[in-house]
């Protein structure tokens, strides 16, 4: 262990930021992943100076960035263990879990009787029910939503279940109780998806727009997270962004909404400069949303870029007794064929005001890592998968 714990942890997860493919990457239909890499070739070049002088670079080479001679922070990579590369798998065991049970894809659309069932209890007919970005299906049902008052049903390559309705035609609060019904027959063992998740949205056809009002109806995780031996414990678990939704409330003492990643770290950094011991826990998820499954590589980068350059008022936000960690869930190669999640290893980044330099972390076998080392600086149960760095960080 360090001399002395630190006093909060500040975890940030750049949704989908992999790089390079996990030596399982074939068994997932992902041989050549690279979403770094990848997004680096198709821009000419990342504009990250700052992650590069944590050691970004140093990780793997990447066009545009430089090795830092002498990094200010430590860096690595991990692999998951768990049998997926979804939102819910990667996030659940940076926490301690490892999941052996895939959650379920629905590649052709759901089943006719869980479809038949939803419509049944909702009183609402179904349309779409294929797998489609979000924007391009409301586009295509959308004026006939707004007419005959039908849900919306689609889903991704993730274990999702999306209902997609007008604010003007379906009140919010109806839209979230469809979502409930749909998430308690979407529990059972047939079906088994991930999430159900509220999209609601407003405009006129041609000019359809979501709104921040979206819902994610997640499963509680399968165990006992560090999370909730955090909270146990009588320390903060302060979520930001959709951390709150992907463990269903679990572990969590304080959950920030937020409408994306520039507004995710506003929101970090107003919980920097309060009074609080234990963890925050932040999702970024516009690299995901709106550029991995959109495979759009400028975008991509351009987010890349813009959240570079706030690690410097990050920094500031810091405490001498604070520890950061970046890293990802999983990848989402923007130059792969399909919309799907990629498999890849994700980076791992670790800074404090206290370290006067970095260095090489070894490659941790699973994402539970991290939990172990949030357990371990707190002195709470550790996870029964993954080892604790936190001797490592000097």
């Amino acid at each position: 262990m360090t001399a002395q714990p630190f006093k909060r942890i500040h975890l940030i997860v750049l949704d989908s930021v992999g790089i390079g493919e996990a030596p399982d990457a074939a068994a997932f239909g992902d041989e050549g992943a690279d979403t770094l890499g990848h997004i680096a070739e198709a821009t000419g070049g990342l504009d990250m100076p700052n992650m590069a002088r944590f050691g970004l670079a140093n990780i793997r080479p990447l066009k545009g960035l430089e090795t830092a001679a002498q990094p200010a922070a430590y860096y690595g990579r991990m692999q998951e263990a768990s049998v997926g590369k979804d939102t819910m798998t990667g996030h659940w065991e940076i926490m301690g879990l490892n999941i052996d049970k895939p959650f379920k894809v629905y590649p052709d659309g759901f089943p006719d009787e869980l479809i038949l069932e939803l419509e049944d209890k909702t009183g609402r007919k179904v349309v779409g029910n294929k797998p489609a970005s979000g924007t391009v299906i409301i586009d295509e049902f959308g004026p006939l939503q707004m007419e005959t008052g039908d849900l919306i049903v689609y889903t991704s390559a993730d274990p999702v279940l999306q209902i997609a309705a007008h604010e003007d035609i379906i009140p919010l609060d109806e839209l979230y109780r469809i979502c409930e019904i749909a998430r308690e027959i979407t529990l059972r063992e047939e079906f088994l998806v991930g999430r159900v998740i509220a999209r609601p949205f407003v405009g006129e056809p041609g000019n359809f727009t979501r709104t921040v009002n979206r819902h994610d109806y997640a499963l509680k995780p399968f165990g006992r997270t560090v999370m909730n031996e955090l909270q146990d414990g009588g320390l903060d678990v302060i979520a930001v962004g959709k951390i709150s939704d992907i463990f269903n409330g679990e572990g969590v003492t304080e959950a920030l909404r937020t409408t994306g990643n520039m507004d995710g770290v506003d929101k970090l950094i107003e919980v920097m400069n309060k009074e609080f011991t234990g963890m925050s826990f932040t999702n970024l998820v516009d690299f995901d949303a709106l550029y991995g499954h959109r495979r759009d590589p400028e975008g991509y980068g351009r987010a890349l870029a813009e959240f570079d350059a706030r690690i410097p008022e990050l920094q500031e936000a810091m405490g001498e007794d604070d520890l950061l960690i970046i890293t990802a869930d999983h990848g989402n190669d923007p130059t792969a064929p399909g919309t799907d999640h990629t498999r890849e290893y994700v980076p791992l980044i670790a800074w404090s005001p206290r370290f006067e330099a970095g260095g090489e972390l070894p490659l941790q076998d699973t994402f539970a890592s991290i939990g172990a080392t949030v357990a371990d600086n707190f002195g709470v149960k550790l996870p029964g998968f993954g080892g604790s760095f936190l001797g490592k960080l000097k």
